[in-house]
């Protein structure tokens, strides 16, 4: 898995809404098709993008394909992600402490525009 196939794999909003239904459990591609909308063909492409990206794993169940999730490219972006998260979290925290700041010091008083 390298990292450009994992970013291209995610870049799909369709492939990321799979990703999503897959969080949630495992599923068959039946249910996959069903909750996507796509037609079946469409779908196989996808779940192929994603497997071979290493975001999802496939197992047969008798005659079904049911997919899960495999945490580990996920846990590769989460650390790659982290750097960039802290940014996020610093600015959040420097805009927070700006609001109480500037906050009316009686939360039941109006405001001078009210």
């Amino acid at each position: 898995m390298s990292d450009a196939a994992l970013w291209t794999a995610l870049a799909d909003p369709h492939r990321r809404t799979i990703v999503a239904l897959l969080l949630e459990r495992p599923r068959p591609v039946g249910e996959i098709v069903e909750e996507c909308g796509l037609s079946q063909p469409s779908t196989s492409k996808h779940l192929k993008v994603l497997r071979e990206a290493g975001l999802v794993r496939v197992r047969q169940d008798a005659q079904r394909r049911v997919y899960a999730l495999d945490p580990a490219p996920i846990a590769a972006l989460d650390a790659w992600l982290a750097p960039y998260r802290r940014l996020w979290n610093n600015s959040l925290d420097v805009l927070g402490r700006r609001l109480d700041e500037t906050a009316p010091d009686d939360p039941e008083e109006p405001s001078p525009k009210d």
